[in-house]
């Protein structure tokens, strides 16, 4: 009896169970499933909704400027023959399309790429100087000191000031024959330095405006890794004889990874585009001694008579494959050692 019983609602579940699929097979017959981009529009339109503006204005401001540099980038464009009005004469633009032949005389003239490898130079030694410095003034602020609020809002200080103001601040004390440094010199009976009118002084100093800049931020960031690595990892070490050494090399660098991969590819991408540091310190002088990509590509459309327009927009997009193939690399490296971001 219990056997017949069983069986009778074995043969009913499956009679249930076959209804619920056909049922589940009939319903919007000749109609496919939705698409993954009409799912998550259903699912999360109130997210969209709220990043289409910012999505939009992104477009605007950043899209259209990007698309209009490559094309201006595959033409002969420049100050004689884009579209122009003089007073009440409206000249058309006669520019034609060259193809790649800006991008062929740039990577075969050699200013380009003694300009890269200055920029390389530039931005190597500023992101190591500025990781360093912000990672021992972080390790020290990490620790209970007498004044670390006042420590910290006064490191914190240069980068909350504009960019222009600090750099017009260091040219002052930059003056060869006014400047602070100068006179600091000069009262030790020592001569003044050229500061900004030597090739070899002006990127000293030029290095040493951005790292000042470019230190609070890994500053504050390092202190956020520091802060959230466990306590009880360090105190673990000491009991078991661990040195200072051997616990900052085996507990704070790992704990510090995913931070410090962020903001390296961060400080990397700023720095190798920092304009206004060497535009408004040195103008890319003595000579061209301290020109980057950035500002080089700045002189040929603001500068230079006639401003070539097509020569700029295409060492921007160069630049812009440049850091484009830093990141990739970068990510990949990452990737191979197990950091994902």
């Amino acid at each position: 009896m219990a056997v017949e019983t069983s069986q009778s609602e074995a043969t009913a579940a499956g009679a249930h169970s076959a209804r619920g699929r056909g049922r589940r097979t009939e319903k919007n017959p000749g109609h496919p499933a939705p698409g993954r981009l009409r799912r998550a529009l259903t699912t999360h339109w109130y997210a969209w909704s709220m990043v289409a503006p910012v999505v939009a204005v992104i477009g605007v401001i950043i899209g259209y400027p990007l698309v209009r540099g490559v094309y201006l980038s595959l033409t002969d464009a420049n100050e004689a023959n884009v579209e122009r009005t003089i007073g009440v004469n409206h000249i058309p633009a006669t520019y034609q399309s060259v193809g790649l032949d800006n991008y062929k005389a740039i990577l075969t003239d050699g200013v380009f790429w003694d300009r890269l490898g200055w920029t390389v130079v530039w931005t190597v030694a500023c992101v190591s100087l500025s990781f360093t410095l912000g990672l021992a003034l972080a390790t020290l602020l990490n620790r209970k000191i007498k004044g670390r609020a006042f420590y910290r809002m006064a490191l914190v200080l240069p980068w909350a000031v504009p960019a222009f103001v600090s750099v017009f601040t260091w040219k002052l004390l930059f003056n060869e024959r006014s400047g602070l440094f100068n006179k600091l010199l000069a009262g030790g009976g020592i001569d003044g330095i050229s500061w900004l009118n030597d090739p070899t002084w002006a990127k000293i100093s030029v290095i040493a405006v951005n790292v000042w800049i470019g230190v609070p931020f890994m500053l504050v960031a390092l202190l956020g890794g520091l802060q959230a690595i466990p306590g009880e990892l360090y105190e673990a070490a000491e009991m078991d004889g661990a040195t200072p050494w051997q616990r900052f090399r085996h507990i704070t660098l790992p704990g510090l990874r995913p931070v410090s991969a962020t903001v390296t590819l961060l400080s990397c991408i700023w720095t190798f585009n920092m304009f206004p540091v060497i535009f408004l310190l040195t103008r890319g002088g003595p000579g061209d001694a301290t020109e980057i990509l950035v500002t080089y590509a700045y002189r040929l459309s603001f500068v230079v008579s006639p401003r070539d327009y097509a020569a700029s927009a295409a060492w921007g997009v160069v630049i812009l494959l440049l850091l484009s193939l830093f990141a990739v690399v970068y990510r990949r490296a990452l990737k191979k050692q197990g950091d994902m971001w």
